[in-house]
């Protein structure tokens, strides 16, 4: 599942490609994959909360979007190169639609395609003033730009026994960091991800909002994760765990702080990778 650094690297290479288009034509081959009435429309802005894509048209009216597991969007410019992201696979160069598509937005420059295998992802239509109110939106926690350190510090108190990273993982508590980013946050923290919510002082409260603000901006500057399941809207991979990972899938090298051996543990059913001399297990 593409994380937030990876959907906004999709949100900024889609916005290049498709504001001011209009979409003259919407063909829902799953009826499961859109909600509501499809839309004829020109696209003004394409925005994003959390990890769903929001896209904003000129009749008062945006398509909500969640790639989910397996979720792709392929467009499909005229006279250009096909631009791609989401779940990579043969559907990057296959020819579409195929057995996997779900809709197609036909635009004046070209043709959007939402695939999705496992048929978990989603477009909602629904009016433009809404959106911040639709019940998936609205469940969603400030991300780390936005969140206020006492307000963090108090959920944390209210989830106090809860292991920190199952709490950050919470998007109701904080909003965007997935298994990578947190694992990389509570190492730049130097924070056990067992440590209970509730014994995180304020300090370290504080500590994990910077990291994880820097940690997501890294990743957004080098375009997401270099996962196999993520690839950018251009059709190529990010950089991030090139440059910049630290201990997220480097079980058995040295920590890059200390020189000790990175291990694999599980935290809250995922697995979490850590350097035992850095952040200290809690009595």
């Amino acid at each position: 599942m593409p994380e937030l650094p990876e959907v906004e690297t999709i949100r900024r290479g889609l916005s290049k490609l498709i504001v001011h288009q209009k979409i003259s034509k919407t063909t829902i081959l799953c009826e499961k994959s859109f909600v509501g009435e499809s839309q004829t429309a020109t696209v003004t802005n394409l925005r994003r909360y959390g990890k769903a894509l929001i896209i904003d048209l000129d009749n008062g009216k945006s398509l909500m979007i969640h790639l989910r597991m397996t979720g792709q969007l392929i467009f499909d410019p005229t006279n250009r190169e096909r631009f791609a992201a989401g779940h990579p696979n043969e559907n990057f160069v296959d020819t579409l639609p195929n057995r996997q598509t779900r809709v197609i937005l036909e635009l004046e420059n070209g043709i959007l395609y939402f695939n999705d295998q496992r048929k978990f992802g989603f477009i909602k239509a629904l009016d433009t003033k809404e959106v911040e109110n639709d019940a998936f939106i609205k469940k969603l926690a400030p991300e780390p730009w936005s969140i206020s350190e006492e307000d963090f510090y108090n959920k944390l108190k209210k989830h106090s026994k809860s292991p920190i990273k199952a709490t950050i993982l919470d998007q109701t508590i904080i909003c965007g960091l997935g298994n990578i980013y947190a694992d990389e946050t509570l190492f730049m923290s130097k924070i056990h991800p067992m440590t209970k919510s509730g014994e995180i002082t304020r300090e370290q409260a504080k500590t994990i909002i910077k990291n994880a603000k820097e940690v997501m901006e890294k990743s957004i500057e080098s375009g997401g994760s270099t996962m196999r399941d993520y690839k950018k809207a251009d059709g190529t991979r990010g950089n991030y765990l090139d440059k910049f990972v630290q201990v997220f899938g480097r079980e058995g090298k040295k920590c890059p702080v200390c020189g000790a051996e990175i291990i694999k543990i599980r935290v809250a059913g995922r697995g979490t990778h850590i350097c035992p001399t850095c952040q200290k297990e809690p009595k």
